[in-house]
């Protein structure tokens, strides 16, 4: 995807606006639900809605992987489900996702096509995932990650996301080769 021109730094920006909103640092872990208490996005389990909808136990149990999150909305007001059957990392990239959505103003389309075929903005989809990917793991986190204060897996703990979000965040900050190079540039003899 090619995302417009400065919207890596807007993104960056508002993460870090979320955070001295909510009084945390860069290595501070970000947990989803405070920030969507914050924002005012409720946000429902898929498993509160079993026994109104008994169809919600096949999203549940038999094909977990079929459904992550959805922003679902009245008017102008946002509410998040999401799929409590997964892992706590995965619920945690899940929500933020959808939090990305509401922090970028994203606007509500409809779910189907009039064939009954999914709606799908790859553009908006992939805004809101780098989004969430810098909210639960700054930049300066995956700096620090790269000069040794955390592994991927004590980082992916520390954070309360999976080490594939740790390495996601790595490499989308291009951390460990920035480290490089300043160890590089710091080791050169001045002439």
């Amino acid at each position: 995807m090619a995302y417009f021109r400065g919207f890596k730094t807007e993104a960056n920006d508002v993460a870090n606006e979320i955070r001295r909103e909510l009084k945390l640092g860069p290595f501070d872990p970000l947990d989803p639900r405070v920030l969507a208490e914050h924002l005012e996005v409720p946000v429902v389990d898929l498993s509160s809605l079993l026994e109104s909808t008994p169809s919600v136990k096949h999203l549940l149990v038999v094909e977990p992987e079929a459904f992550s999150a959805v922003t679902v909305f009245r008017g102008s007001e946002r509410t998040i489900v999401h799929n409590d059957g997964h892992v706590l990392p995965r619920q945690s990239s899940n929500i933020c996702h959808e939090l990305g959505h509401a922090l970028l103003l994203h606007p509500p389309t409809p779910p189907m096509d009039d064939k009954g075929c999914r709606i799908w903005n790859q553009d908006l989809e992939d805004e809101a995932n780098w989004l969430g990917g810098i909210l639960l793991v700054t930049e300066a986190a995956t700096i620090a990650i790269a000069k040794g204060k955390w592994t991927v897996t004590s980082a992916a703990w520390h954070f309360g996301v999976s080490p594939a979000m740790i390495r996601f965040r790595m490499n989308a900050t291009a951390a460990r080769m920035r480290v490089a190079r300043s160890q590089q540039f710091r080791r050169k003899p001045s002439s």
